[in-house]
């Protein structure tokens, strides 16, 4: 067996601290970016996918946006072994990397209007490319913070990088936020659009000079030694624990699927679908991610006080009683009814989302549990979190019935809340992770 924390961390040490920010930074970077592009959906689905009818161009636009996912589980491949294999902080800088390269060059693509075919094709290159990046960055992170994690913190430390993603993707909310306040539409269109892109340069330089000054997890450092194996990661993860990752994929679903409902699908919903539409969808997505961030440390807390599977329960089950009262209050509701829901909403997903990092960091050895945590991990979201947007437009779009996504998340719930309470998770919070 071999403790979680290894050598217990000097918490009030620069390097310490500077390896917990290297933890979370990455994920803001990522997340902005990968953000972005769902938040401007309806923008770029006029520039790049010109059509009379708005639902039409915007599938084609979530189309794009679940391509990246695709790519996700082969991210996690490449990752996971670089991860397993050579360090945990190697996989982390090249991630950073690959993000901020696409990223700032899609603020630089030339649109439909003046290439033709070309812009879509190149859009969705970029997008692969990114899917790569993301398959390695949020499991690196998690996994990072949790191998250097104090004893009893591990639910906690995993937390934040959660909260590095909603803290990426509360700007990239703000930023498309800011170009509705201060420019006019047209500004938008012509160029307006592509500032939070370029953007990503500055974050993205940011982002490797901390991850520079990192250093290995002594976890990983152990394991290695203790370790000599021929087999690729990915070769031993589906020898050994391919039951585990369909039970992590089931157990994950509804986390998948309501993230991306919630905080990018249903902005532009309330603001382009819902009728009469909600003018500050925005702000309020902003504001429900705001409180997101608070509310995430708090659920990994919790996890390490109460256990992993009880707080992943009751997330789960609030989500199949709560989804339908949910989307019927949003419509026509008072906008301070409206942003309650958004608020109520972020909480459940909180409860689950600060408890899975720790609940995946739990589940695999140390030689494997890079790969293993991404294959599982990436698998649920490129099928059902990447998709999300485009399933509940085109579900709306098919049954002309605006509750539709409703039952779409309570189906999800029900298989999650299964697949929960059949996982095999370590008796205590505080147990040490594997050798």
């Amino acid at each position: 067996m071999e403790p979680s924390n290894a050598a217990a961390p000097d918490l009030r040490s620069s390097a310490h601290a500077r390896n917990v920010a290297g933890g979370i930074v990455g994920n803001v970077i990522e997340w902005y970016d990968f953000a972005l592009f769902g938040f401007l959906a309806p923008v770029l689905s006029e520039l790049f996918f010109p059509a009379d009818d708005l639902l039409a161009g915007l599938i084609k636009t979530y189309g794009i946006f679940a391509a990246g996912y695709v790519m996700r589980p082969l991210g996690g491949v490449l990752f996971g072994h670089i991860g397993d294999r050579i360090g945990r902080k190697r996989a982390l800088e090249l991630s950073v990397v690959m993000m901020t390269i696409p990223t700032v060059a899609l603020g630089f693509m030339p649109v439909q209007e003046s290439i033709g075919l070309w812009a879509p094709v190149g859009l969705v290159a970029l997008r692969l490319i990114q899917g790569l990046s993301v398959g390695g960055e949020m499991v690196g992170s998690m996994i990072f913070l949790g191998e250097i994690a104090p004893p009893g913190r591990r639910g906690l430390y995993c937390s934040g990088g959660g909260t590095g993603v909603v803290l990426g993707m509360l700007l990239g909310s703000a930023a498309a936020a800011g170009l509705e306040e201060f420019l006019d539409p047209e500004t938008v269109r012509s160029y307006g659009w592509r500032i939070p892109f370029l953007m990503g340069i500055a974050l993205g330089g940011l982002g490797l000079w901390i991850r520079a000054g990192m250093t290995e997890t002594e976890v990983f450092e152990m394991g290695r030694e203790a370790h000599v194996d021929d087999h690729a990661p990915i070769v031993e993860v589906f020898r050994h624990h391919a039951l585990r990752v369909l039970q992590l994929f089931t157990a994950m679903a509804l986390f998948a699927g309501a993230f991306y409902v919630i905080f990018i699908w249903l902005p532009t919903y309330l603001s382009q679908i819902m009728q009469p539409p909600e003018t500050q969808a925005l702000v309020f997505n902003t504001i429900a991610m705001l409180l997101l961030m608070g509310f995430l440390p708090m659920s990994g807390a919790l996890s390490d006080r109460f256990g992993r599977r009880p707080i992943l329960l009751v997330g789960t089950l609030g989500f199949v009683v709560l989804s339908v009262p949910f989307f019927v209050g949003v419509h026509g509701g008072a906008w301070w009814i409206v942003l309650g829901i958004q608020v109520g909403l972020a909480f459940l997903m909180s409860l689950i989302q600060g408890t899975i990092p720790a609940t995946l960091v739990e589940m695999f050895e140390t030689r494997v549990r890079y790969t293993g945590v991404a294959l599982a991990y990436n698998l649920v979201f490129a099928v059902l979190g990447g998709t999300a947007p485009l399933v509940c437009t085109w579900l709306i779009q098919q049954t002309g019935h605006d509750l539709a996504p409703a039952y779409y998340i309570i189906a999800l719930g029900v298989v999650s809340f299964a697949a929960t309470l059949s996982l095999r998770l370590p008796v205590s919070p505080h147990s040490d992770l594997r050798a």
